[in-house]
């Protein structure tokens, strides 16, 4: 068979109306997603699109609904940091389970400087994108959040926004709960001499787990007693190494991401320091990589793949009004608001 009959065979619109006993405007209305056609004539229509296998043509349907069906999801992180921290994996299989069952294609994009998140700023003005998602944002030169609410493109920030008075809808974990278990727990254990390895103090996260951690110690927080890291492995076992130097008699320690945790093994292994004798440690991610540490990681589970999936969902119901969204027991109910937190759970182990 020739391209030209393959083409010619291709099920059109008025076949699929003539199929279904409907109209052809009946018929578009369902394909391009509105809610305004009755349910038993929607069956109708979806099962003669199943019967012929027809495939809706993108560029008629973007013309009619004003919709491209494609959502951008932003990294403010180089390549390496994206493609090597579990967290950043977790969420974007949450986008795209959620992006796949509705139907949505994802662009991701990633900045390795602040040149590049000025470039994206302006790349997303004019893409073809109906909405925008970032994540692991900075404090500082971040024009992206700003710039996508100045031009009326709706976005959804994953974690908690920075930019003070720029109201903008997110999804977060509970990082300052979090942080503040971690102590309760060390202290609870009878430690003493409790130290951080805390994450950057430009990005909300490293904020608000050492904000919680310092609540949950209460009058026994030292701030000689906190060394910062990057959120990589190496990163922890730098500021694990320095903090020992500083604080020889360290018996808790309470890493702010578990691949810093994976750092503080290495560092507190070298300096002869047994875990959980010596020095308890607790972590905080719950990747996969935690049950697999020597030994086995303490750690407070944020639910990552829950966050990039609530993302989704927050960012239909701003670029699709009436669209029903099925109700899901892993899932926030949707009502209306514009800041999410998510609980999170302390995953006690044999490092703490």
């Amino acid at each position: 068979m020739t391209t030209t009959h393959r083409a010619a065979a291709r099920p059109n619109l008025e076949q699929v109306a003539a199929r279904a006993g409907v109209s052809r405007a009946t018929v578009s209305r369902v394909v391009n997603g509105f809610a305004s056609v009755d349910p038993a004539l929607r069956e109708r229509v979806e099962q003669a699109v199943a019967d012929l296998g027809y495939v809706p043509n993108q560029a008629a349907r973007s013309l009619v609904t004003r919709r491209t069906d494609t959502i951008a999801l932003v990294a403010s992180e180089p390549d390496q940091r994206v493609f090597g921290d579990p967290f950043f994996g977790d969420v974007v299989r949450g986008v795209s389970q959620e992006a796949m069952a509705f139907g949505l294609q994802i662009t991701l994009l990633m900045a390795q400087s602040h040149g590049d998140l000025d470039r994206i700023a302006g790349y997303l003005t004019t893409a073809p994108v109906d909405g925008v998602l970032l994540v692991s944002g900075h404090a500082g030169h971040d024009p992206l959040p700003a710039t996508m609410v100045a031009a009326g493109i709706p976005v959804v920030i994953g974690g908690r926004p920075l930019q003070a008075g720029l109201d903008v809808p997110s999804v977060d974990n509970d990082n300052v709960g979090g942080g503040a278990a971690a102590a309760r727990h060390l202290a609870g254990l009878g430690r003493t001499v409790v130290g951080t390895v805390a994450g950057p103090a430009d990005m909300a996260a490293g904020i608000d787990r050492l904000a919680g951690f310092r609540a949950g110690l209460g009058r026994a927080w030292r701030s000689a007693r906190v060394e910062r890291g990057d959120f990589t492995v190496d990163g922890g076992e730098a500021a694990t190494q320095r903090l020992l130097e500083r604080v020889p008699d360290l018996d808790g320690l309470f890493a702010a991401n578990d691949l810093m945790a994976m750092g503080a093994l290495k560092a507190l292994r070298r300096a002869g320091r047994r875990v959980p004798d010596d020095v308890a440690l607790v972590g905080f991610d719950d990747i996969r990589m935690a049950t697999l540490t020597e030994p086995p990681l303490t750690t407070v589970r944020q639910r990552s793949v829950t966050q990039g999936r609530a993302m989704v969902r927050m960012l239909l119901a701003r670029t699709r009004p009436g669209l029903v969204l099925p109700a899901d027991a892993d899932l926030p109910d949707d009502d209306g608001t514009d800041r999410v937190v998510l609980p999170v759970t302390l995953v006690v182990r044999e490092s703490a």
